[in-house]
């Protein structure tokens, strides 16, 4: 065979194989595009999401639609009138599923085609918490989630003051049940008992009332009414008072206690032992 012919054989090989090159390439790039294309959309979680409820101010728009713009206030029984389709029940469900709900039935009704509603929460007022006592800024929270724990309603109300207890009661209605328990806020964090940062509910009340105090008098620098700290001893309840006076003994220290019959007794207390509430500690004169 001719050189001719050999070099002949060897250029229209090259050509068809540069030819074949860009198809190979666009395939490749299709199937590394496929798994891409099949991801599926996230969904909204609407779990965490607010709750609408009754005597919550609202604004309902439809986009393009203006004459559909209301503003309006949830009943109490949970309901709106909306133009075109009348009563809607929006108490109890999610702000997208409301937002949903309303384009669904502009839509069944032949009123809009495809709606894109936006529904926004203008005044929070049926899903509140209360927040009494002993608080630095009490009153009337919104819950904005359905997560709202405990420990955020304390945040809302400036946290527990200095004159408040260190256990909170929480009230309110579970299961159609009322519901009631005391927790411990310190001990919540303090003994790793975060399983009781319980979650609230609408309509739930925190109450702090004030902390247990002893009294203090007789032969002690500063005597008054103090909070009885966690397991305060007697000594320390002497400390708070400032100590004894020259004139005071400790051998004079008596513990004036109320019992469960309503009667007082009086005790000659060791230092360490605990006070309890409304404990009156007093403080004799020395003789000598």
């Amino acid at each position: 065979m001719s050189r001719i012919c050999v070099l002949g054989l060897m250029l229209a090989a090259a050509a068809g194989a540069l030819a074949q090159a860009p198809a190979d390439v666009a395939t490749a790039n299709s199937r590394s595009a496929e798994p891409s294309a099949r991801v599926a959309p996230i969904a909204p979680d609407s779990s965490q999401e607010y709750l609408l409820g009754p005597g919550d101010m609202i604004k309902i728009q439809v986009f393009q639609s203006p004459d559909l713009t209301l503003e309006t206030r949830v009943s109490e029984s949970g309901t709106i009138t909306y133009p075109l389709i009348g009563t809607v029940q929006l108490g109890g469900i999610a702000i997208s599923k409301a937002e949903m709900l309303i384009a669904r039935m502009l839509d069944e009704g032949g009123f809009v085609i495809k709606p894109q509603v936006s529904l926004l929460v203008l005044q929070v007022r049926g899903n509140e918490v209360s927040a009494l006592g002993q608080f630095n800024h009490p009153g009337r929270f919104p819950l904005e989630t359905t997560q709202t724990h405990l420990s955020d309603v304390i945040a809302q109300a400036g946290g527990i003051a200095p004159n408040g207890a260190d256990e909170v009661i929480l009230a309110g209605v579970r299961d159609g049940k009322p519901f009631r328990q005391e927790i411990d806020v310190t001990a919540m964090y303090t003994s790793k008992r975060v399983a009781e940062d319980l979650l609230v509910r609408p309509g739930d009340v925190v109450y702090v009332q004030r902390a247990p105090q002893v009294y203090i008098y007789g032969e002690v620098q500063r005597p008054g009414m103090f909070r009885l700290e966690r397991d305060m001893t007697v000594m320390q309840a002497l400390a708070e008072g400032g100590g004894l006076t020259p004139r005071g003994t400790q051998h004079g220290v008596r513990v004036h206690r109320r019992g469960a019959d309503g009667r007082i007794q009086v005790l000659k207390p060791e230092l360490d032992e605990r006070l309890q509430p409304d404990d009156v500690v007093y403080v004799r004169e020395s003789l000598f």
